[in-house]
């Protein structure tokens, strides 16, 4: 009995030691070959849990209603670090001696033919920008083109610290970027849910806008848009715009909402002066907080990939295939081999719900279908002849970009036609070398458009291969030349179109 119980004994220990060990490496960091010792993960990110609950705040003075930005702004500064950046450049330097090329002077100081005088010099160009801590034990948020290509990055915290920063990972597509610095019990930020903002909420901008010297500066102002889009800032845009004072140096710093919680990263400014003119763009922190996890914890970013070009459906569009406006989103390009491919998704197809949430905005689908994780499945409802079908699709991780270039090929003649504000020829070798684009990607070229004309405002370009036309497949300049007869003045014309590879639907009245 007695070795029995000292065996139960043991086995205790041994599930004791097991459940601390687990404990342990649960936040375990484990470092790579880097810069100087190396990127570093971390399982777990430990994101502040602690809540505030200044939005519950009564106010029934103005001096309460002043308390309680100033609870705000003292709550989240602490969190705001001032960025700064060493990137080594070379610069060409001349002579004042040289001519031609070359200097005089070398014949007579042995100076070797053709090397001259001339040489590059090493310089330092400096930057600067804000971050936000996120985690107590050092890491840090900001914008990847705060730090993009930096040789050296420091920080200093709100208590006058200056600490060495790492690069853990950068994510372009969002301009997100995570560092790190070697320190503890730091003062992270609340990360709040930027879905439930709306429009008029005020926000804080805090910062260090033109120079150390204005290092955390607050600025309060409100939300005025949410889910700009097409700013040109990223690949991925989901902007929340605010007329919260931002300019040069803020990039990276936090915007935060009337609990003290983060709920964007400045970004950038709309201005024509360089200035602050009263709108801003944040990065959401739902996205954010996805993309910082992906960097901490992997230290890489990995979307979601169905294979598919989208467009959003206007009333011209919508006229030309019977639908009503904003019914869906239509599927242009289908990638061969894709998971779209594979599961029978064609171009013209209708995307109407995605995972069983309707789909009105090709961008914000586009967002969430790179949201969610390679290998995840998705139920895709797609409107077909009238018909709405579901297919289920495994998506796969995304791809990089590959840019196929056009080969040169002999001159040819070449059928054209010109109506309705533009002008189309027969594709051929030589036309597709000179617009770049693929000899095979249709028989139609636009050469040339009318920029008064109703298919320049619809978008149609030169160099787009017309693949169809009134949804009938262009198999020949000829077909295509006897379709366009028949169309008349004022009907209703609907394109689809080749652009580099992607499709893309146009329709107008021509």
């Amino acid at each position: 009995m007695k070795k029995n119980g000292n065996r139960m004994k043991y086995l205790l220990l041994l599930l004791a030691g097991v459940a601390l060990g687990g404990l342990v490496f649960a936040n375990i960091e484990f470092g790579f070959s880097g810069r100087d010792g190396g990127f570093t993960f971390t399982s777990k990110p430990n994101y502040a849990t602690a809540k505030n609950n200044f939005e519950n705040t009564p106010v029934q003075t103005l001096r309460d209603f002043n308390e309680t930005f100033v609870r705000i702004a003292e709550s989240a500064t602490p969190s705001v670090v001032t960025i700064f950046t060493e990137k080594s450049v070379s610069r060409r330097t001349i002579s004042p001696f040289e001519f031609f090329g070359r200097n005089p002077f070398d014949d007579f100081f042995g100076t070797p033919r053709g090397g001259g005088s001339n040489g590059t010099r090493k310089e330092v160009q400096r930057g600067l920008g804000s971050g936000v801590i996120v985690t107590s034990d050092g890491y840090i948020l900001t914008n990847n083109h705060v730090i993009d290509k930096a040789d050296a990055v420091y920080v200093r915290t709100s208590d006058n610290r200056k600490l060495d920063a790492k690069i853990i990972g950068t994510d372009p597509k969002t301009d997100l970027a995570v560092i790190r610095v070697n320190a503890q019990n730091l003062r992270p930020i609340l990360i709040g849910d930027s879905d439930r903002l709306r429009v008029g909420e005020w926000v804080i901008a805090i910062g260090s806008p033109l120079g150390e010297s204005l290092a955390r500066t607050v600025t309060q102002g409100i939300v005025s848009a949410i889910g700009r889009s097409n700013v040109g800032l990223a690949d991925y845009e989901d902007f929340i715009q605010t007329d919260a004072a931002i300019n040069p140096g803020n990039s990276g710093g936090p915007l935060v909402n009337i609990n003290g919680e983060l709920v964007g990263i400045n970004t950038a400014i709309a201005s024509r002066t360089g200035g602050f003119e009263g709108i801003g763009f944040a990065v959401p922190s739902n996205m954010a907080r996805k993309v910082l996890t992906s960097l901490i914890t992997k230290g890489k970013v990995s979307r979601g990939y169905l294979g598919v070009s989208i467009q959003d459906i206007d009333e011209n569009i919508a006229a030309g295939l019977q639908l009503q406006p904003g019914q869906g989103v239509l599927v242009g390009t289908v990638v061969a081999g894709s998971p779209a491919a594979k599961a029978g998704i064609r171009t013209g197809d209708v995307i109407v719900n995605f995972n069983d949430r309707k789909a009105v905005s090709s961008v914000e689908l586009r967002n969430v279908i790179a949201g969610l994780s390679p290998g995840s499945t998705a139920r895709i409802g797609i409107l077909r002849d009238g018909e709405v079908k579901v297919f289920t699709v495994r998506l796969e991780e995304q791809p990089s970009q590959e840019v196929a270039a056009a080969l040169p090929a002999p001159p040819q003649p070449s059928q054209s036609s010109e109506a309705f504000g533009f002008r189309s020829q027969e594709l051929t070798p030589q036309l597709a070398l000179q617009f770049k684009v693929q000899p095979g990607a249709g028989k139609v070229l636009v050469t040339g458009i009318d920029q008064s004309s109703n298919a320049f405002r619809a978008g149609l370009r030169s160099g787009d291969v017309i693949v169809s036309v009134n949804k009938q497949p262009m198999n020949s300049f000829a077909q295509y030349a006897a379709v366009m007869k028949k169309v008349r003045s004022g009907e209703l014309l609907l394109l689809l179109v080749d652009r580099r590879g992607s499709k893309v639907y146009f329709a107008f009245n021509v």
